[in-house]
C-alpha cells in the first residue's frame, strides 16, 4: 500500500514548513507547494530523500492546481490523505486607507484559493479512504479585528465554508478542519506598518503578551470559548440536517 500523503501550499515557510517536517518525519510523503520557489527548496532540503515533490503555483489559478495536484498524484501513488490550505497573505491597515486591489488579493488568496484547492483536490480526496482537508484560518476568525478588518473576513469566511462543508462531505467520508492560531507578531508584520497606537499594534501586541483588554474595552468571547459554541453549534446543525434528510420523501 503507498504511504500517506500529504500536500501542502504555502510550505515554503512558515507554518506550512513545520507541517512538512513533521509529516515527513512520520514517514508520509509531502507535496510543498508555494509561489515562491527559493522557499520550496528550502523546505525540501529539510525533509527526508524522497520524502517529497515540489509546486510551484499560484493558489488563485485553478489551472495551476490541477497541473500541481496531476504532479502530486503521480508521485504519490494516487493518494491525498490531507489538503492542506494553508497559504495566505496577512495586509492590513485602516479600511479607508486599504488600496481595493489589496483587499481583492486578500480575498482571492486566503478564501478564493481555499475554494480553489477544495474544488481542484475532490476527486483525489474522494478516491482516499478518510481524507482530511485541513484550512488555516486565524483567532482573526472568531471576532473582527480593527486595522485587519479584510482579513478577519477572509478568516470568517474560511471557518464558515469550513464548517459547512463538515456536514455536507461527511456522506463521501472526507473530513474538514481548520487551523485556528492565534495573532503573532510575525503575522502583524505587513507592508504598511502600523502606528504604535493603532488598533493593529495594540491588537498585535495583545496578542504576543497575550494579555486581556483593558476594563475599557468590551469584552469579546476568547478563542477557546467561541471554539467551543462553535463545535456545539455545528452538532446541532448536524442533527438537524440529519432530522430533515430523515423526515424527506424517498
Amino acid at each position: 500500500m503507498a504511504r500517506k500523503a500529504i500536500f501542502i501550499t504555502g510550505g515554503g515557510s512558515g507554518i506550512g514548513r513545520a507541517v512538512a517536517r513533521h509529516f515527513a518525519g512520520q514517514g508520509w510523503f509531502v507535496g510543498v507547494a508555494d509561489v515562491n520557489a527559493r522557499g520550496i527548496d528550502e523546505t525540501a532540503a529539510l525533509l527526508p530523500d524522497g520524502a517529497a515533490s515540489r509546486h510551484i503555483m499560484d493558489v488563485r489559478d485553478r489551472d495551476q492546481w490541477r497541473a500541481a495536484l496531476d504532479d502530486f498524484a503521480k508521485a504519490s501513488g494516487g493518494r491525498l490523505d490531507v489538503l492542506f490550505n494553508n497559504a495566505g497573505i496577512g495586509s492590513g491597515g485602516q479600511y479607508m486607507d486599504m488600496d481595493p486591489a489589496e483587499a481583492d488579493r486578500l480575498i482571492a488568496i486566503n478564501f478564493g484559493g481555499v475554494v480553489n484547492g477544495i474544488y481542484m483536490a475532490l476527486p483525489l480526496l474522494k478516491a482516499t479512504p478518510g481524507s482530511t482537508i485541513l484550512n488555516t484560518g486565524s483567532a482573526s476568525g472568531f471576532y473582527g479585528v480593527a486595522g485587519l478588518a479584510v482579513y478577519s473576513a477572509t478568516k470568517f469566511a474560511v471557518r464558515g465554508l469550513t464548517e459547512a462543508l463538515e456536514i455536507e462531505f461527511a456522506k463521501h467520508d472526507i473530513k474538514v478542519r481548520s487551523l485556528m492560531p492565534a495573532l503573532s507578531t510575525r503575522r502583524c508584520s505587513t507592508r504598511s506598518a502600523p502606528t504604535a497606537t493603532s488598533p493593529r499594534a495594540i491588537a498585535c501586541r495583545r496578542a504576543a503578551s497575550k494579555s486581556s483588554p483593558s476594563s475599557a474595552s468590551p469584552k469579546r468571547p476568547g478563542p477557546q470559548c467561541t471554539a467551543r459554541r462553535s463545535t456545539r453549534r455545528s452538532a446541532r446543525w448536524r442533527s438537524a440536517s440529519r432530522a430533515s434528510r430523515a423526515g424527506s420523501p424517498g
